[in-house]
């Protein structure tokens, strides 16, 4: 583990990390008062069972597919523990492959290099109805503008196409339909709300079909709009950690 329990009575949060520059970034400070245990699978580092995650679950992206199996052999685990959690009340985000590997392990379908193309940089990702009181989405989809949107980072090829059944359809972009969803105690979402500009520079930089200098015009163009949004979700999913927390046990 990347960050020692300190055994206080702060909410637990378990954080896996299947890439080492995909990390939590900004959502380590935004999502305040909880306790972080970062687990490195990248570094093989052992994805925990669903009754060892504590009060919350983050799941980050990574570059590989949600079903890149032989090159991340910890992903049928984490599809496991995605599929519990997201069934067993644990509060969940799972961002970009990690919203991914959710719709994947419930049933959903993901495909690789879907054929609208790579996006990335800022995108629009606009908040359907659904999204309207929503626990934890429903505090970004108040900050949308006229035409219901909210910029956000992004970077992936491969896509969610399938939601699983029973899932909550809550924001679209242009090029893909499901942005974010929620299914049970889970919510996905394809963009990434914890990415700031040196982390964004470095995927960009990686992928030859990227501008790296466009993607960061855009991003400096809409600063403060962009960290509202990331900010006011990590604030969102841990006030709801929290409330979940408190709630008594059912005899």
């Amino acid at each position: 583990m990347t960050l020692p329990f300190s055994g206080g009575p702060r909410p637990v949060v378990t954080v896996i990390q299947s890439s080492p520059d995909v990390p939590l970034d900004r959502f380590g400070e935004w999502l305040g008062d909880v306790e972080l245990r970062i687990v490195a699978a990248f570094a093989g580092e052992s994805v925990p069972a669903v009754d060892q995650v504590g009060d919350g679950l983050v799941v980050l992206g990574g570059h590989m597919s949600a079903h890149d199996d032989a090159t991340a052999v910890w992903l049928p685990e984490l599809r496991a523990l995605l599929a519990d959690a997201s069934a067993q009340g644990v509060p969940t985000l799972g961002i970009c492959l990690g919203a991914q590997l959710l719709a994947a392990a419930r049933g959903g379908r993901v495909q690789v290099a879907a054929p609208p193309g790579r996006e990335s940089g800022v995108v629009d990702v606009r908040w359907r109805p659904e999204a309207t009181g929503d626990v934890v989405v429903g505090a970004v989809a108040a900050l949308a503008d006229a035409r219901h949107a909210t910029p956000q980072p992004s970077m992936h090829a491969d896509a969610v196409v399938d939601l699983p059944r029973g899932a909550v359809w809550l924001a679209s972009s242009a090029m893909y339909p499901y942005q974010a969803f929620r299914i049970g105690s889970a919510w996905g979402v394809q963009f990434h709300p914890e990415a700031g500009a040196d982390t964004l520079r470095g995927w960009a930089d990686g992928h030859d079909d990227v501008d790296t200098d466009a993607v960061l015009a855009a991003y400096a163009a809409r600063q403060g709009e962009v960290e509202a949004v990331g900010r006011t979700l990590a604030e969102s999913f841990a006030a709801h950690v929290r409330a979940t927390a408190q709630e008594p046990v059912s005899a």
